[in-house]
Parts: structure tokens; C-alpha cells; sequence
């Protein structure tokens, strides 16, 4: 502790990762550090890699499961908020939370980011997975996007072709190298009453179809992007059909038809309200819902032959 502490004085050390979650859930972190900007992240990555200790970038920990040991290296809660307006684009940290950003869009008559309201996380994070709601993603607000390469310190920007955005995805998933600091986030001029309107329909629609009242990680599952074809399966759920006209077809559906909601492991349990997410009821463990998401799993192949997903990152204790 004390060599790191040297080139990082404001580390901490067995910091609980279950109040840094949205799921509540995890053991502690052996060493914590929270970076307020870009030279901090650059900085707490340095002295990871000088120390050979694992390291895991932590924006509000909206889709993350601790394991119940915790994590045997170096947390860097990104915190860097800064927010500013370009004419109609809005440049944000990756540490900048995406309900700040939307709160900032509205006060300044921009549109195209309503989507995102109710979100909880960073844009960073936003980036990185290439969240998504109501039909839009990420990858269709982003203009650039600022990182810094770990193997050689260099930063630099990547445009939205160069992300490589797919479902739920981005070259920084696929690329642990390459770490996000900031993006430019594209949008067009409103109106405020508009805008404002927007988004109290999707707020309205998350508060009636999501579990809000209990911690969670959001979903659990990618949705099905590819067409189901087997014909009895269309025959048994004809909804599928409808499905196959679109792009994705609902985790949440398959799950529910899997017999799957309500279904409960320790405090962990498959929301009756919406299949794709497990929620805490109150005292659940990573185990928990690891056992939960290998049913979720068997279940869906067992009575479609769909591989799911995971969406959600797990954090081992080593």
C-alpha cells in the first residue's frame, strides 16, 4: 500500500464495491482510486501497470457484478463530470453522467438524446457498451470519441466509424487497451417543450415496465438479433413473427416464455415486471444471480435453441 500510495496519495485500500454498484451487491476492492480527470485516469492506470496489479475502470456501476470476494486489484471510479456545449454538439467526460448530459440538452434546446433519459451511468461507460433504448444507441449520437492507448500513453480520437459500434458493443469493449476520456455527442436544435415532453414519456414508460423500486443492473441479456425460423416455434408464439420484421427480438420475451420470471435464488430474483432483469430484494449475493443467469441461459436454449448473451460485466475476484 504504501509503495502505490507514493504515486497515488489519495488511493484507498478495501473500499466496499456493493455501495459503488447499482445491484448493491460485491466484496470490497483491494485498492480504490477515484480520478476527477483525464491526468488521474492516465495516472492511476500508470501506477497499475508499475505495480502489476489488475486494474477496472468503474463509471457508476450500472451494468457490473462484483464477485462477493471483491477484486483483488485496483478500481478507478471514472469521475471526471465536466460538460460542455459546442454549438449543438455537447463534449462530455467519460465520467459525466448521461442524466447530467440529457439535463444539460434540454436546457440548451437540443434534441436527439431523449432516448437516454432515465439511464444510469456515464458516458464512458454508455460508449463502451453501446447502450441503447427505444431504437436508438449510442452510436448514433457519437461524432468522436477521445481515448488513450495504454500500450504507447498516446491520446487520440476515433470517429463514430472508427468505434466500431455493434449490439451492445465497441472497439473499447473488444480493445481493453484503449480507454475512453471523452466523446463529442451530436445533436440538433429543439424545442424545449419538445424535448421535455420526450422525455417524460420514456421516463414514464421505464417507471411503468422496469423494476426502479429494487437495485439492479439493468438488463441482463443482449436482445436476439438475428430471425427465428423454426416453423413450429412460429406457430407456438406467433408474436415472433412480428419480431422477425424488426431488428431484435426481446430478451425479455424469451425468458418470460421460458416459464422463467418470479423464478428466486437466495435474494436474487428474475423480476416478474421485466424478464431480462435479476434484482436484489434485499440481501442478494453475486452467487446468487450468477446461478439465476445460468438458468435464464438453459432455459431460452432449451425451449428456442438462442444462445443468450450476457450484457452485464462480472468482476472476479481476481
Amino acid at each position: 500500500m504504501g509503495i502505490i500510495k507514493k504515486i497515488l496519495p489519495e488511493v484507498k485500500e478495501n473500499v466496499s464495491l456493493n455501495s459503488q454498484t447499482t445491484f448493491k451487491i460485491g466484496g470490497p476492492a483491494k485498492y480504490f482510486f477515484v480520478a476527477k480527470d483525464k491526468k488521474g485516469i492516465i495516472k492511476a492506470i500508470k501506477a497499475a501497470k508499475e505495480f502489476k496489479l489488475p486494474f477496472f475502470i468503474l463509471g457508476s456501476g450500472s451494468n457490473v457484478l462484483v464477485s462477493d470476494k471483491g477484486y483483488d486489484g485496483l478500481v478507478i471510479k471514472m469521475q471526471n463530470p465536466e460538460i460542455k456545449v459546442q454549438g449543438i454538439n455537447i463534449c462530455a467526460d467519460a465520467g459525466a453522467l448521461v442524466r447530467k448530459v440529457t439535463d444539460v440538452a434540454v436546457e440548451n434546446n437540443l434534441t436527439g438524446f431523449e432516448w437516454a433519459s432515465g439511464i444510469p451511468g456515464t458516458i464512458g461507460a454508455a460508449i463502451y457498451g453501446n447502450i441503447g433504448a427505444f431504437g436508438s444507441t449510442m452510436a448514433g449520437n457519437i461524432k468522436s470519441v477521445e481515448f488513450v492507448d495504454i500500450r504507447n500513453w498516446k491520446i487520440k480520437r476515433c470517429t463514430i466509424k472508427e468505434c466500431k459500434f455493434d449490439n451492445k458493443n465497441s472497439i473499447f469493449k473488444v480493445n481493453k487497451n484503449l480507454i475512453i476520456l471523452s466523446a463529442i455527442i451530436k445533436l440538433e436544435k429543439g424545442e424545449r417543450e419538445e424535448i421535455s415532453r420526450e422525455i417524460k414519456r420514456f421516463l414514464e414508460y421505464r417507471k411503468n415496465n422496469h423494476p426502479l423500486e429494487f437495485p439492479s443492473a439493468g438488463c441482463v441479456f443482449k436482445n436476439y438479433d438475428k430471425k427465428i425460423t423454426n416453423k413450429n416455434l412460429l406457430k407456438k408464439y406467433p408474436e415472433l413473427i412480428e419480431f422477425n420484421k424488426g431488428s431484435r427480438i426481446p430478451t425479455s420475451y424469451l425468458i418470460d416464455k421460458a416459464g422463467l420470471k418470479g423464478k428466486t435464488i437466495g435474494g436474487a430474483k428474475i423480476s416478474e415486471k421485466h424478464a431480462n432483469f435479476i434484482i436484489n430484494t434485499g440481501a442478494a449475493k453475486a452467487e446468487d444471480v450468477v446461478k439465476l443467469i445460468k438458468i435464464m441461459k438453459k432455459g431460452v436454449k432449451n425451449k428456442f435453441g438462442i444462445v443468450l448473451q450476457e450484457e452485464i460485466q462480472h468482476l472476479p475476484s481476481r
